[in-house]
């Protein structure tokens, strides 16, 4: 059984559409050419050409039978190749120097040495809970199970567990910050 046209993701009937493939079919050869020729031997002209293939075919209920369809097909390539070129660019202005590579490289380093200090601290923090706060910590956060299903298991309403994980997260968070500023008092 056939879908109607409106539930079909288009508004072409079956002749209109294969009308439709034929007119862009005949005209990809042009197609590529024109767009090989506005991006001058760039490697991704076939990727760009492949995009504007997929627009004409998005934009195939806005043509209008009767009118000049390879001037329709090449005005929405010009604006697929004007696109690519606004996304080259753009990703050519996150090209860095050497020194800024560099910078970005040992501010790395000094957040992974910030990072291991930090999960130190945590690991210590945790050891000070009671076995009950550590175990309920772990089933939230290190388990796949749902807050609800945590809740539901202890037999306690998901507010109520939610204020108790909170105040666990807000002691383990101090506790950290002391940590810390313990080490560097210590440096």
């Amino acid at each position: 059984m056939r879908a109607p046209e409106h539930d079909r993701g288009h508004s072409l009937s079956d002749s209109a559409e294969a009308a439709f493939v034929s007119q862009l079919t005949e005209c990809q050869i042009a197609l590529q050419l024109y767009i090989r020729s506005l991006l001058m031997g760039d490697p991704a002209s076939a990727d760009v050409a492949q995009q504007a293939n997929a627009k004409i075919w998005e934009k195939r209920a806005d043509f209008e039978p009767g009118t000049n369809f390879k001037a329709w097909a090449m005005t929405i390539a010009r604006y697929e190749v004007l696109s690519f070129r606004k996304r080259q660019a753009r990703d050519a202005r996150l090209c860095f120097s050497d020194e800024l590579e560099t910078t970005f490289a040992d501010e790395i380093a000094e957040l992974d040495d910030d990072l291991s200090k930090r999960q130190a601290a945590l690991q210590h923090c945790l050891e000070g809970l009671s076995p009950g706060n550590r175990e309920l910590l772990m089933r939230r956060y290190a388990s796949p199970e749902t807050l609800s299903q945590v809740a539901r298991q202890l037999g306690r309403p998901v507010g109520s567990l939610k204020v108790s994980l909170h105040r666990l997260r807000s002691t383990l968070a101090a506790c950290i910050e002391r940590r810390l500023a313990n080490l560097g008092d210590s440096i």
